[in-house]
């Protein structure tokens, strides 16, 4: 368009040929009349009425198919038999079918069939040479679901499916089974074959059938997925719970066989009378979840104010534990069976009757606390479905992904608000679960942001910080580091290697004091641990503020040697017995620098061990070769170049997490006074215990 605004006005043939001429001898003006229509003189502009198309019939889909369904790849292949089988499904909310068969044969060929009441076969009115059938299969924004009386809710709304999967169809044949008479008619890449054709009497069937098979000119090799086909299969009979789908694949087709939750079956019967709960029980398993028990149910959505029906409204939640990211939150919604990943108003509506109920059932309560909690809180904590029918919806584009009715946020809240209140005043018990939960996750939320938003430099104008460290420059505390290293050679060499926008060094002397056996007078008399706990900022013990540390992340990095794991066991166990919560924040890491660098010519491989450095020693180098092997006597002898690329560049480097087993504390502590506190007969009868499961042993 930008184009086109910036080229000068072209004038039109009508000016051109009004404008007087200049005298010429030549041609006669007749003749150059006629000869302007056809072949344009020099100067004259070549782009003319002769250049316009106007595509008709089924001509523009086949041509621009990626308008009607998003393009040629995997996944328009397959929304063919989505706009085929959604027709289907359209019969069975409607009340008119209760069976949908599905089957996918040899040749890319797909066969989907109902027991509704046939597409009409009669002469259509406005084309009287044509069956309604025919006008359906080959004219675009034509069928039965634009008024809303033959259909009060459906997924089909611009009336180009069936003529968009005809257009993109090398062969595609419908039958008819209506008033005990069988119709049918075949086309070829949207064109009739032939006329619709009554082939004689039937008793004992009605309904659709459609079989049809997609161009290869225009979707290439690419052919149906029999895994996709059948999660979609089931999918649709979880979403209406008064339809039972049978499906069924020609067993070459079927993909290779894996895990029994993979394999897909050559037949199955598809019926969830649950509707979907089931859905969402299935998909959870056996899985632990913060309620035993599924928030379920359906309800209409509050009347017209003519008193008519707009529809209604299916869920299921799952309440989920209150700890980190669960891979299984999220809500899944659809509309008239139709997903939407994209979401729209429907799941608004749903958002704001949880989060209003929960807020209001905290004020019953009288905990203020429940006002903070956000969509953010409540949608990490549940699985939930969402399935909506609504007159007359209104979708972004032909693929459906995002409903954009404005009323569908006002119907769906009001008719969820209601039952969410009266479920949770029935259950107070798992209500008040519930809300607890949800407010951790808030806490936890707000936690987070705090830390994340502390600039690093106004903490810093608080605080003494110790002279040893070298500090980095970067003010947002999540995303810097500090390295805790053993003496000032080590942190000479980290010094040279770090990044210094992001990482500070903190140089440790020795082996610091063992907090475990030590006195509170030693503890807080030692100037290392002093020094340590300025530089992180948080304070420690009951002053520790996690809304006051540094740096997001607090590595440990000591020599990969037994001296260098003793002053590591000694840090650790400071920050377990003085600075818990930060272990249990994930701020707490061991560095894993490399004991061993074996080069051969410009190829160079570092070996964290001893077994290490035989594996690759084997296995990197060519037998009877030489090697180069160099033993690292400590970080404060590594090149700053080899301490950067093996154990401080965060794109190569490998970080161990340090955890705290909060599912068994008592056996934790225990474990950590027995290694590490005042009495040395517990310590030998631990060595005693596992001396003879120790395989390499470096003294």
């Amino acid at each position: 368009m930008n184009d086109l605004f910036s080229q000068p006005p072209r004038k039109s043939a009508a000016a051109a040929a009004a404008k007087p001429a200049a005298p010429s001898r030549k041609a006669a003006a007749p003749t150059a009349e006629r000869g302007a229509a056809s072949t344009p003189t020099a100067g004259e502009d070549s782009y003319s009425a002769r250049h316009i198309e106007v595509l008709e019939g089924l001509e523009p889909v086949r041509r621009r198919p990626g308008m009607y369904i998003g393009g040629t790849d995997e996944n328009a292949l397959h929304h063919l038999a989505a706009e085929i089988i959604d027709n289907a499904m359209d019969e069975a909310v409607a009340g008119h079918a209760t069976t949908i068969e599905v089957t996918l044969e040899p040749g890319n060929q797909l066969t989907v069939r109902d027991n509704g009441r046939g597409i009409p076969v009669d002469a259509h009115p406005k084309f009287k040479d044509r069956s309604a059938l025919e006008v359906i299969f080959t004219t675009l924004h034509s069928g039965g679901k634009f008024s809303g009386k033959a259909y009060a809710t459906s997924g089909g709304l611009h009336g180009v499916g069936s003529s968009v999967v005809n257009a993109l169809s090398s062969s595609l044949e419908v039958e008819v089974a209506r008033d005990r008479a069988l119709w049918r008619q075949s086309y070829e890449r949207g064109r009739p074959l032939g006329p619709l054709e009554k082939v004689g009497a039937i008793h004992n069937r009605r309904g659709t059938q459609i079989r049809f098979v997609p161009d290869t000119e225009i979707f290439a090799a690419q052919g149906f997925s029999a895994a996709r086909l059948y999660r979609f299969c089931r999918s649709k009979a979880f979403l209406f719970r008064g339809v039972t789908i049978r499906w069924e694949c020609d067993p070459s087709l079927l993909p290779p066989g894996g895990s029994r939750a993979d394999e897909i079956p050559a037949t199955a019967v598809l019926h969830f009378p649950g509707g979907l709960a089931d859905s969402l029980r299935d998909e959870l398993g056996a899985d632990p979840t913060l309620l035993a028990e599924l928030w379920s149910g359906d309800a209409d959505l509050p009347a017209a104010p003519d008193g008519g029906s707009t529809g209604r409204v299916e869920w299921a939640v799952a309440w989920l534990d209150a700890g980190e990211s669960d891979a299984r939150s999220g809500l899944a919604s659809f509309c008239n069976t139709i997903p939407t990943p994209q979401g729209g108003t429907h799941e608004t509506g749903f958002r704001n009757a949880l989060i209003k109920g929960l807020r209001a059932w905290g004020d019953a309560r009288a905990n203020k606390r429940a006002q903070q909690v956000t969509a953010e809180d409540l949608l990490g904590a549940v699985a939930a479905k969402l399935s909506a029918f609504i007159r007359e919806p209104q979708f972004q584009g032909q693929t459906k992904e995002k409903l954009t009715n404005a009323e569908a946020t006002r119907l769906v809240e009001t008719a969820l608000r209601d039952r969410f209140d009266h479920w949770l005043a029935g259950h107070p018990a798992q209500a008040d679960a519930l809300l607890a939960a949800i407010i951790e996750r808030a806490e936890d939320r707000i936690r987070r942001r705090e830390a994340k938003d502390t600039p690093r430099k106004s903490a810093t104008r608080r605080l003494r910080l110790p002279g040893k460290l070298t500090d980095c420059t970067r003010e947002n505390a999540a995303e810097t580091e500090i390295f805790l290293v053993e003496g000032d050679s080590a942190g000479g060499s980290a010094k040279q290697a770090r990044n210094r926008e992001t990482q500070a060094v903190l140089p440790l002397r020795g082996k610091i004091l063992n907090v475990a056996s030590a006195s509170t007078e030693k503890l807080r008399g030692n100037q290392e641990l002093k020094d340590l706990v300025e530089a992180l900022g948080c304070g420690q013990g009951a002053r520790y503020d996690g809304t006051r540390l540094r740096y997001g992340r607090v590595i440990i990095m000591t020599d990969a040697d037994v001296d260098g794991a003793h002053i590591a066991s000694l840090l650790m166990t400071f920050f377990y017995r003085e600075l818990p919560d930060l272990i249990q924040g994930g701020h707490l890491h061991l560095a894993q620098p490399p004991l061993y660098r074996l080069t051969q010519g410009a190829k160079t491989v570092y070996a964290m061990d001893d077994r290490d450095r035989e594996r690759k020693l084997k296995s990197g180098f060519k037998a009877g070769t030489k090697v180069e092997v160099s033993r690292f006597k400590g970080l404060g002898e590594m090149p700053p170049a080899d301490l950067k690329r093996t154990t401080m560049d965060p794109a190569h480097r490998t970080l161990l997490k340090v955890v705290s087993a909060v599912a068994d504390r008592e056996a934790t502590a225990e474990r950590v006074e027995s290694l590490m506190g005042r009495r040395p007969e517990l310590r030998f009868q631990f060595i005693q215990e596992n001396a003879a499961s120790v395989e390499l042993l470096d003294v």
